[in-house]
C-alpha cells in the first residue's frame, strides 16, 4: 500500500514538472513571437525610419447629425390674388425657375372685366379732367360757382382714385396698367417667378380652378439653407455662436463642407436634445432640404504625447507599433489608441514607449516578416 502511495506521488511530480515546462516553453515562444530581426540589408529595403513620441495638441471631437432645413422666409407660396383657371404650366418638383421666369398661365373673365373697368375709368378721367378746366376758366370769369368748380374737383379727385385703384389690381396680376388699351385686352394673365431656386410643390393642374387663398407652387430659396442639429443637452456647453462645423453626407463621406454655428436654442426636448443651426460658409447645388448629414466640431484641445497614424498596424483587431530594441532588432508593441488628427493619434499607454523609437515607416513589412516567421 505505502509503495502505490510513493508511486502516485512520484506520477503527480512529473505531470507537474511537465506543466512548469510547457508553461515556461509557451512565454518564450510568445516572447520570441513578438520580436523580429532584420539583416542590415532587409532594413534598406524595407527603408524602415523610427521616431519618437511627440507633444500634440489634439482636439476632441464631438459627432453629431441633423437634417438640412431651409428658413420660413426663403420658402414662398405662390398664388393669384383674383383667383381664376389655369390655363398652362410646365413645372414639376425640382425644376430649376430664375426670377421672373414665366411659370404659369391664368384666364378668367374678372380679368377681362378689371380691364374693362380700367378704361371706362380713364374715359371718365379724362371727361372729369375737361370739365374741371372748363369749370375753372368759367369760375375765373365770374361765369360759374365756386360750387360748382368744387363738385367738378371732388369728381376728378374720385376718377383719379379708381384709376390708381385699378392700376394696382391690375398689377397684382402682372397686367402693365400702361398697355391696356381698347385694342389690347386680353384674358390671360402670367404668373412669375419672383426668386432664383427650384420648384418644391404643385398643387394644381391644367384646368383646376383656384381660388385667391389656394397655393399654387411652393418655391425655395435654397442659397440661405441651413443645417439642424440636434445636440444632447451634456454637450451643449461645449458648443459657441460662430464655432465651426466641418460636415458630410452619408454617400460621400470624404467631401467635406464648412459651416458655422449662428443659434443655439434654449428649448430642450422631450428626448433631451436642442436644436443648434448652422449656416454653410458656400452653397452647393448637390445639397437639398430634407438631407440627412454628419457633423464634426473640434470642442477642446489637450497636450498629449503621439505618434503618426503609419506606425500603427492592426492585427487580429489589436492595435501594435514596433519599438526598436536595438540596431535591426525590433518588438511588436500592444497599444491603446485615443483621438487622432491631422495624420497623428494619441496613445494612451505611454509610459512604457516614451523615449524609445518607434517604427513610423515600414511597420506592416515587420509584421509581414513577423508572421511568416511563425508560420
Amino acid at each position: 500500500m505505502k509503495s502505490q502511495i510513493l508511486v502516485v506521488l512520484f506520477l503527480i511530480s512529473i505531470v507537474s514538472c511537465h506543466r512548469k515546462l510547457n508553461a515556461k516553453k509557451e512565454v518564450t515562444e510568445t516572447l520570441v513571437s513578438d520580436i523580429v530581426q532584420l539583416s542590415a540589408e532587409q532594413v534598406r529595403i524595407a527603408q524602415i525610419e523610427t521616431s519618437n513620441l511627440q507633444a500634440k495638441n489634439i482636439a476632441s471631437v464631438l459627432k453629431l447629425n441633423g437634417k438640412i432645413e431651409v428658413p420660413p422666409q426663403n420658402i414662398i407660396s405662390v398664388s393669384i390674388p383674383l383667383g381664376g383657371y389655369l390655363q398652362s404650366t410646365e413645372l414639376l418638383p425640382g425644376a430649376h425657375i430664375s426670377k421672373g421666369e414665366i411659370i404659369a398661365k391664368m384666364q378668367d373673365e374678372k380679368y377681362i372685366q378689371l380691364q374693362e373697368d380700367f378704361l371706362i375709368a380713364k374715359t371718365k378721367l379724362q371727361l372729369a379732367e375737361q370739365e374741371f378746366n372748363r369749370q375753372k376758366e368759367l369760375n375765373s370769369a365770374k361765369a360759374s360757382s365756386e360750387k360748382v368748380l368744387q363738385q367738378t374737383q371732388a369728381e376728378l379727385n374720385m376718377q383719379l382714385i379708381s384709376i390708381n385703384a385699378l392700376s394696382e389690381k391690375l398689377r397684382l396680376i402682372n397686367i402693365n396698367p400702361e398697355k391696356v388699351s381698347p385694342n389690347n385686352i386680353t384674358r390671360t394673365v402670367h404668373v412669375v417667378s419672383p426668386i432664383d431656386g427650384y420648384v418644391s410643390k404643385v398643387n394644381v393642374n391644367i384646368g383646376k380652378y383656384v381660388t385667391p387663398a389656394e397655393v399654387l407652387f411652393e418655391l425655395i430659396n435654397p442659397s440661405d439653407i441651413h443645417l439642424n442639429l440636434k445636440v444632447f443637452e451634456k454637450d451643449l456647453a461645449d458648443l459657441s455662436i460662430g464655432q465651426k462645423v466641418s460636415v458630410y453626407t452619408n454617400a460621400h463621406p470624404s467631401k467635406r463642407y464648412t459651416c458655422e454655428i449662428i443659434l443655439i436654442s434654449k428649448d430642450i426636448s422631450s428626448e433631451g436634445t436642442a436644436d443648434v443651426h448652422c449656416h454653410f460658409e458656400t452653397y452647393d447645388k448637390s445639397l437639398f432640404p430634407g438631407m440627412y448629414m454628419n457633423a464634426e466640431v473640434q470642442v477642446a484641445e489637450n497636450s498629449t504625447l503621439a505618434i503618426s497614424e503609419t506606425a500603427i498596424v492592426n492585427f487580429e483587431s489589436s492595435n501594435f507599433v514596433f519599438v526598436q530594441l536595438k540596431e535591426n532588432e525590433f518588438k511588436m508593441t500592444p497599444v491603446v489608441l485615443g483621438l487622432a488628427e491631422n495624420n497623428f493619434v494619441a496613445l494612451k499607454n505611454t509610459d512604457e514607449l516614451a523615449s524609445k523609437p518607434i517604427v513610423v515607416k515600414g511597420a506592416y513589412t515587420l509584421l509581414m516578416k513577423l508572421k511568416n516567421k511563425e508560420e
